[in-house]
C-alpha cells in the first residue's frame, strides 16, 4: 500500500460523497478479513491506516514465552529480544506483518469486502437523502411494471409505485416520466426501498404548493384534503392575509392553477373549500354546491345533522354518497344528510311511533309514510298485499314487524289506562310537614341548532 491508496480513498470520498472516515474503516476491515481468511482466524490483530504514509499497517500480536507452544499467539523471548530490546516474559508484541505477504487470494477478498463496504455506504447516503424527502414529490422514470406495482429510476434510487398507490385506471409505459408523493422509506438488504404513492391526499397538497406561489410563500394554507383518486377531492384552504382569496388564490387566472394539478391526477375533480372555525360553517362550506337550511350539532359526538331543501337533497348526498363523504373526511365530523319533508316528518308523533319498531328503518319508514300508512294503527291494519308492495319485504318479516307493532300498541293502551285511573283517584296524600314540589320541563340539551347559509 502507498500513497496511492490515500489519492484514492480521498478521490471516492469526493465523488461518492461517502465520509472519508468510513472509507478507512472499511478498508482496515477488509485486510483484517483478509489475513484471517489466509493464516486463520486464531491471529489476534490490529490494522490501521498510517495517515502520514498513506499505507495499512497490520500487527500481529504475541505473548512473549520462554517456550513457545501455539506459534500463531506465542514468540519466544529470544526472537521478541531481536525485535524489541526491552521485551520481557508475559509481554504482548505487536509484530507488523507486511501486506505484501497475503498473497493473490487475500487481496481478492480484501477487494471484495471494500466493495461490499462502499456499496453499503453509498445505500446509507441514499436512505439519508430520500429519509428527509418524505412528503416531498419526486420525479422519476418508469422502468417496468408488473402485477405488485410499477418501479421508477429516481436517478440515485429505485422506487415502486405499489398497486394500491396508484390511480384507478391510469396507464404508465416503460419510458414515462412520472411525478409522486414519497411515502416512505424503508430499510433492506439490498439497498433503501423508496415507496411512492399517486392517491395520498397530501399529493393533492404538494401538487398546489408547487402550482400556487401564494401557498409557498406561506400566505395561504391547506388545512385538510379528502380523496377519493382518480374520482373527486376536496381541500379546505385559509389566508393569513385579508385580501388575498384563498380559493382565488388556489384557482388561478381563468382556472389555469387547478387545471394543472387536475390533468397530473387524470381529470380527478377538485373542490376548493373556505376553511372556517365554526365547524357548522365549514360543512356548509365543505358540502358545497349544495343549498344547506339548517345544521344541528351534536358536539358530544362530533357529528351533525345537516337539513336541505328536497331538491337539494341528490347534491348534497352526490353520486354514491361521494359529496358527503368527501365533505365528512374534510371536516373530521359525522354528517348525516336529511331532506326538509324527512326532517319534519321525524318530528311528527306517528312516523317516531312507527320507528319503535326494531328492524323497521327510516328508508321503510319514509316508504310507509308517502303510501298514507303514518301510525301504528293503520300499519297493524294496512291489508298484508299494500305492506309487501310498500316495503318491499317478505310476508315474514312484515308479519313479524306487525306482530311487535301489536305488542307495542298493547304495551301504550295498557299505560294510558293506568294515567286515567290515577287521574279518577286523585292526587295522593301528602305529609303535612313537606314542602310544596315544583314541575320542571327537562330540555334535552345535547344538540343545538345553527342556521344554514
Amino acid at each position: 500500500m502507498t500513497t496511492e491508496l490515500k489519492r484514492l480513498i480521498d478521490q471516492v470520498s469526493r465523488e461518492k460523497g461517502i465520509d472519508r472516515q468510513t472509507l478507512i474503516q472499511a478498508l482496515e476491515e477488509a485486510i483484517k478479513s483478509a489475513i484471517k481468511k489466509k493464516f486463520g482466524s486464531r491471529f489476534d490483530l490490529d490494522v490501521t491506516f498510517n495517515e502520514e504514509f498513506g499505507e495499512i499497517e497490520a500487527f500481529q500480536f504475541k505473548e512473549v514465552v520462554a517456550h513457545v507452544t501455539e506459534p500463531d499467539k506465542e514468540v519466544s523471548l529470544e526472537e521478541a529480544l531481536r525485535l524489541d530490546p526491552e521485551s520481557e516474559i508475559g509481554d504482548e508484541l505487536g509484530i507488523r506483518m507486511g501486506t505484501e505477504t497475503l498473497g493473490r487470494i487475500a487481496a481478492q477478498s480484501a477487494k471484495q469486502v471494500i466493495i461490499q463496504k462502499m456499496k453499503d455506504a453509498e445505500r446509507e447516503v441514499v436512505y439519508e437523502e430520500f429519509r428527509n424527502r418524505k412528503g416531498d414529490i419526486v420525479n422519476g422514470i418508469v422502468q417496468r411494471a408488473d402485477k405488485g406495482g410499477i418501479i421508477v429510476n429516481l436517478g440515485q434510487a429505485e422506487a415502486i409505485l405499489p398497486s394500491k398507490e396508484q390511480i384507478p385506471k391510469e396507464v404508465f409505459r416503460q419510458g414515462d416520466r412520472i411525478r409522486a408523493y414519497l411515502l416512505d422509506v424503508k430499510k433492506i438488504s439490498k439497498g433503501p426501498q423508496v415507496i411512492l404513492s399517486r392517491t395520498h391526499p397530501h399529493f393533492v397538497i404538494q401538487l398546489f404548493h408547487a402550482e400556487v406561489p401564494e401557498i409557498a410563500e406561506g400566505i395561504v394554507s391547506i388545512i385538510s384534503a379528502a380523496r377519493e383518486p382518480g374520482s373527486r377531492a376536496k381541500i379546505a384552504v385559509i389566508s393569513k392575509n385579508p385580501d388575498v382569496d384563498p380559493v382565488g388564490a388556489c384557482v388561478g387566472m381563468k382556472g389555469s392553477r387547478v387545471q394543472n394539478v387536475v390533468q397530473e391526477l387524470r381529470g380527478e375533480r377538485i373542490d376548493i373549500v373556505p376553511w372556517n372555525m365554526d365547524p357548522a360553517k365549514f360543512v356548509v362550506n365543505a358540502l358545497a354546491p349544495a343549498i344547506i337550511s339548517k345544521v344541528i350539532i351534536d358536539q358530544a359526538n362530533r357529528s351533525m345533522e345537516v337539513i336541505v331543501p328536497d331538491d337539494q337533497l341528490s347534491l348534497a348526498i352526490g353520486k354514491r354518497g361521494q359529496n358527503v363523504r368527501l365533505a365528512s373526511r374534510l371536516t373530521n365530523w359525522r354528517i348525516d344528510v336529511k331532506s326538509e319533508t324527512r326532517y319534519t316528518r321525524q318530528k311528527q308523533a306517528g312516523y317516531q311511533a312507527l320507528l319503535k319498531i326494531s328492524g323497521l328503518t327510516e328508508d321503510v319508514a319514509d316508504r310507509l309514510y308517502e303510501a298514507g300508512i303514518t301510525s301504528l294503527h293503520e300499519f297493524v291494519e294496512a291489508s298484508l298485499p299494500e305492506l309487501e308492495e310498500v316495503t318491499r319485504l317478505s310476508q315474514q318479516a312484515i308479519a313479524a314487524l306487525r306482530e311487535e307493532a301489536v305488542a307495542l300498541l298493547r304495551e301504550w293502551e295498557s299505560s294510558s289506562a293506568a294515567d286515567s285511573r290515577e287521574e279518577e283517584e286523585g292526587p295522593k296524600e301528602v305529609e303535612e310537614e313537606g314542602e310544596p314540589g315544583a314541575d320542571v320541563d327537562m330540555m334535552d340539551t345535547a344538540g343545538k341548532d345553527s342556521p344554514g347559509d
